[in-house]
């Protein structure tokens, strides 16, 4: 359990003037299901997850946010990521090349958290239940005939237990849901070709 509720409520407190919910589910209910609950909660045009960790500069957060009128998605990418291991760099390299090699894409990163508008997360949310959503969402955008636009922007990678949490058997799983989901897409837009 983390303090995300206690500082997301002081900063509702201290900060009237802003339209806000903090909304806490009883039970974990992954990210993914949060992400997309969170889009038909929300109002407006645009739509993005921001980590807590952060990770990304607020220019970074700019940067995407001003590319928005380029193309229906704005997806980030990471051209040096100070702090991160090279086991891992090497991990989403390969990430990166499997889900394009499976989706017929050629994204330079696919857990960059995109812009995208809420329509198309509430219309096309993922069925995935860990880290995999991104790309599930964004293969998905694009398969339905979404525009998008890379953007680098400049990031920190903060080893602690939630990198490690990524090994875990729960989340491989989760990543091989996903990238069978992104496959068998890939496949069946194919034959319908």
């Amino acid at each position: 359990m983390d303090n995300t509720s206690k500082i997301a409520n002081k900063f509702k407190r201290e900060n009237p003037d802003l339209k806000m919910q903090v909304i806490k589910n009883k039970r974990n209910r992954g990210l993914s299901r949060s992400y997309c609950d969170a889009a038909f909660l929300g109002s407006g045009k645009y739509f993005r997850l921001v980590c807590g960790d952060n990770s990304e500069t607020a220019e970074s957060i700019r940067k995407i946010v001003k590319a928005r009128h380029l193309a229906d998605m704005v997806l980030p990418y990471h051209p040096k990521v100070p702090g991160k291991s090279l086991v891992r760099k090497i991990i989403s390299k390969a990430y990166t090349k499997t889900i394009n090699k499976i989706s017929g894409n050629n994204i330079q990163y696919y857990n960059g958290c995109a812009l995208t508008t809420r329509y198309d997360v509430m219309r096309w949310g993922s069925y995935s239940f860990g880290f995999g959503f991104q790309a599930d969402l964004i293969t998905r955008l694009i398969a339905e005939g979404r525009t998008y636009v890379e953007v680098p922007v400049e990031v920190y990678h903060h080893e602690n237990d939630a990198a490690a949490s990524a090994f875990r058997f729960k989340n491989i799983l989760s990543v091989l849901h996903t990238l069978i989901e992104i496959g068998f897409r890939y496949v069946r837009a194919k034959s319908d070709q």
